[in-house]
C-alpha cells in the first residue's frame, strides 16, 4: 500500500496560516459573530463553514497547534483546535488554555477536543469548581459533548454527573446556565437508561423556588417530556438501551 500523502497545506507555518486568515477575512462576518455573543476583539472574520474545510487542509500538528493558540486570534485559535493531535493534549495543556477562554465559541470547540483527548473524568469536576464563567462552561460542554460521542462508556459514568448539574443550576450566568442545561438535556437523551434519572432532575429543578434552576429544569423537560423524542431515543443502538430492553441493570 503507498505511504498516504500528507494534506495539501501541511507545511504552512503560522505566518502562512496568518495570512490566509487575513486573505479571507471580512469586517461583515466580524459584525455578525458579534451579534452572536462571539468574542471578536482579535477575529478577522472567517466563517467557521471556511475554517472547518480549511483546517483539513493543514492536518494534525501538535506543535504548530500550540503556536496557533498563542497568536491569540480567534481564528488562530479556532484552528489551533481543529488541528491539534488528542492524544497529544495533556491535561496541563487544557488548564493552561481554558485560562484564555474568553468566548462560548471557543469553550466548546475545546470541550470536544479535551474530551477527545480522553480527559472527561478528571477535567470535568476541578473546570466545574472554578468560578471563571467560561471554564465553568468548559465542563459542562464536556458533558454535553461526552455524553454524544463517548458511545462506548458506561451510561453510569454520565449518571454521576447528575449531582454536578443539579449543585450548579443556580449560576445565573447565561454562558453556565446554557452549558448545564446542555449537558443535562444530552444525559437524558443518551439512552433510555439516562433518561429517567435526567427527566425527574429536570422536573425537580422546573419546581425550584431558583429562576435560572427553573428555567433549565422547564426547558429540559420540554425536550426531554416529548414523546416524539424518547421515541427516538429508545430507537438507538446502545449498550444502554440493549439492558432497558432486557431488563438487566
Amino acid at each position: 500500500m503507498a505511504p498516504r500523502r500528507p494534506p495539501e497545506n501541511a507545511d504552512h507555518s503560522v505566518p502562512d496560516i496568518l495570512a490566509w486568515l487575513e486573505e479571507h477575512g471580512s469586517a461583515d462576518n466580524v459584525a455578525g459573530m458579534a451579534r452572536y455573543g462571539i468574542n471578536t476583539a482579535r477575529a478577522f472574520g472567517v466563517g467557521n463553514a471556511d475554517l472547518r474545510p480549511f483546517s483539513k487542509t493543514l492536518g494534525r500538528n501538535h506543535e504548530r497547534a500550540l503556536a496557533l493558540w498563542r497568536t491569540g486570534y480567534r481564528e488562530a485559535r479556532l484552528l489551533a483546535l481543529f488541528t491539534d493531535e488528542p492524544k497529544r493534549v495533556s491535561p496541563d495543556q487544557a488548564r493552561e488554555i481554558a485560562a484564555d477562554f474568553d468566548s462560548w465559541e471557543i469553550v466548546d470547540t475545546a470541550a470536544d477536543l479535551f474530551v477527545e483527548a480522553g480527559h472527561l473524568d478528571e477535567l470535568v469536576p476541578e473546570f466545574a469548581a472554578d468560578d471563571r464563567e467560561f471554564v465553568r462552561r468548559t465542563a459542562f460542554a464536556m458533558i454535553a459533548s461526552g455524553a454524544v460521542h463517548l458511545k462506548t462508556r458506561d451510561d453510569a459514568d454520565f449518571l454521576n454527573f447528575l449531582p454536578l448539574i443539579e449543585q450548579h443550576a443556580r449560576d445565573p450566568r447565561n454562558f453556565v446556565r446554557k452549558a448545564v442545561n446542555w449537558a443535562l438535556r444530552n444525559i437524558g437523551k443518551r439512552s433510555l437508561a439516562c433518561h429517567g434519572p435526567a427527566l425527574a432532575l429536570a422536573e425537580k429543578l422546573a419546581a425550584s423556588q431558583d429562576k435560572t434552576a427553573r428555567w433549565i429544569g422547564k426547558d429540559a423537560v420540554r425536550e426531554l417530556a416529548d414523546p416524539d423524542r424518547v421515541a427516538m431515543i429508545g430507537q438507538k443502538k446502545t449498550p444502554g438501551n440493549r439492558r432497558t430492553v432486557l431488563g438487566k441493570p
